[in-house]
């Protein structure tokens, strides 16, 4: 059974704890690399020694950046509003 504020990708679902580990990892390495012509969607922060162990299944996809990046969308909004409605929130 799925929990009301957890962020979510498709089938995968991650707790909100992880997931602001995970906007914070990428938020640093905007800030570190701001001039960087590097698109969101490229970056992936599974070489970090940080990233939370739960995320290890998405760095094995092809598609793991976009999938990093609506995740870093969504933990602010599961922190807003911790219901169904919210945007990859379940």
């Amino acid at each position: 059974t799925s929990q009301p504020g957890l962020p979510a990708d498709g089938d995968l679902k991650f707790s909100l704890e992880s997931v602001k580990k995970l906007k914070e990892l990428m938020d640093e390495n905007r800030s570190i690399n701001p001039r960087m012509v590097v698109s969101k969607t490229t970056y992936s922060p599974c070489n970090e020694k940080d990233l939370p162990e739960e995320f290890q299944v998405v760095c094995k996809r092809e598609d793991a950046p976009m999938i990093f990046e609506r995740l870093s969308i969504d933990a602010d909004l599961c922190e807003i509003c911790a219901n169904a409605a919210c945007s990859g929130c379940f």
